[in-house]
């Protein structure tokens, strides 16, 4: 059962603003693999379960390979290699596997949005390289007014300084905007910025907290503008 109240009063918000991975595309998969595969080309033999990966979704590269390097030393000190490594071969795939598509829903939602002339933000733990390939390979990239990226901020989620980034360039107040989520640290962030959050339960995100979310939906037609 979704806890989405129909009345919610959406009245007062003047932008939504969207996280990415496993918000508008089903990547939480992908970003599993490429990280396991970025780290046996150092060498080290891991698997996904060696690696607490359920614990990073929404979180930063720099959260997780610094963990990493803490646990395997022989990898070096530069957590910098890693993701570089690691966003490699997740562009890759972006630019190269014909079965991507957003997730159900997200373009009719954003067409009403746009419609109904809310401003419409990003706010992704992401690189702006893959923030841009992925608004660009389903063809959306055009809905948005503005975009964040982790690397543009100092603090990753769960704090807010991606949010608030997104806010500032949307020129919106962040007690107008509304997020939506699917990860904890995302949905701490959106909170900790003074902001309204959707959270979307997927499958693939694994268990998540959405205990601080105001909504919380299965699929996208079920938010009422």
């Amino acid at each position: 059962m979704s806890k989405f109240c129909e009345r919610f009063d959406f009245m007062e918000e003047k932008a939504f603003i969207f996280d990415m991975d496993g918000v508008i595309i089903d990547s939480e998969n992908l970003h599993s693999v490429t990280k396991v595969q970025a780290i046996r080309s150092f060498g080290v033999a891991v698997s996904e379960a060696d690696l607490n990966l359920q614990s990073y979704v929404g979180r930063s590269a720099k959260a997780f390979f610094s963990d990493v390097l803490a646990k395997y030393p022989e990898l070096g000190d530069d957590w910098e290699v890693l993701a570089k490594k690691k966003h490699e071969l997740y562009q890759k795939i972006l630019r190269e596997d014909p079965d991507l598509k957003p997730i159900d829903g997200i373009p009719e939602l954003l067409a009403r949005l746009k419609e109904k002339g809310y401003k419409i933000g990003l706010g992704s733990s992401s690189i702006m390289a893959n923030v841009q390939l992925v608004l660009n390979r389903f063809g959306i990239i055009d809905y948005f007014d503005a975009i964040a990226a982790g690397s543009e901020v100092e603090h990753a989620k769960p704090a807010p300084d991606v949010y608030l980034l997104a806010a500032s360039r949307l020129g919106v107040a962040p007690e107008n905007c509304t997020v939506v989520e699917d990860a904890a640290a995302g949905i701490a962030a959106a909170k900790a910025a003074g902001m309204r959050c959707i959270a979307v339960r997927n499958p693939n995100s694994g268990t998540q907290d959405f205990s601080q979310a105001d909504v919380v939906i299965d699929r996208y037609d079920e938010i009422k503008l």
